[in-house]
């Protein structure tokens, strides 16, 4: 049960659950964080002939892994269980998902090597900075989506499902379904035939 007061939660997990500005220096999200570190180490290290152990690894960390799906090391994340990925998803070498918000891959996904999803975000105001507020907003990828190599995606962003994001393309804000996007800021080019 989260305390509130005056409909504001106390805990700063339960302000960053909720959206709300906190504090990542709490003691209970700074053992949460150090656990998915450490979970992820041990998945970094793990043979990669080993899918069985890899897979219950990826089960402990995030909030949900789905059937056949494959995420390659090095993986790097904030919490672990804020991130959900779907059936048959692909994910290459190099995921950076900072999961301060919920991250969400849809089935049959593919994410290219060095690929960026960022919850995270700073206030721009520097005295709120110095006292180390910050925020998130959820990302998600669709369903069948594809994403080449080096994209970033930005916080509070949703792909569409069957689109495709070239590669090192930076987006900003949310795309359709079906179509194609490049460049920096990510900006679509053209409909996909479905």
């Amino acid at each position: 049960m989260l305390a509130y007061s005056g409909g504001v939660p106390q805990s700063m997990r339960a302000r960053m659950l909720a959206g709300l500005p906190y504090r990542a220096d709490d003691p209970a999200l700074v053992a949460e964080s150090r656990r998915a570190r450490a979970l992820t180490h041990r998945l970094n290290a793990a043979d990669p002939a080993d899918e069985a152990g890899r897979r219950d690894l990826l089960v402990a960390l995030l909030g949900g892994f789905g059937a056949d799906s494959q995420i390659r090391s090095p993986l790097h994340c904030d919490y672990g269980y804020q991130t959900f990925v779907g059936d048959r998803v692909f994910v290459n070498v190099g995921l950076v998902c900072l999961d301060v918000a919920r991250v969400t891959i849809g089935d049959d996904a593919q994410l290219g090597p060095y690929v960026q999803l960022l919850t995270a975000t700073h206030p721009l105001e520097p005295a709120e900075r110095r006292a180390k507020w910050e925020s998130a907003a959820p990302v998600t990828v669709g369903a069948n989506a594809w994403l080449g190599g080096g994209v970033t995606v930005c916080p509070g962003v949703t792909i569409g499902p069957d689109t495709v994001v070239g590669a090192g393309a930076v987006v900003t804000r949310d795309l359709p379904a079906g179509v194609l996007a490049v460049g920096n800021p990510a900006r679509v080019v053209r409909r996909l035939a479905p």
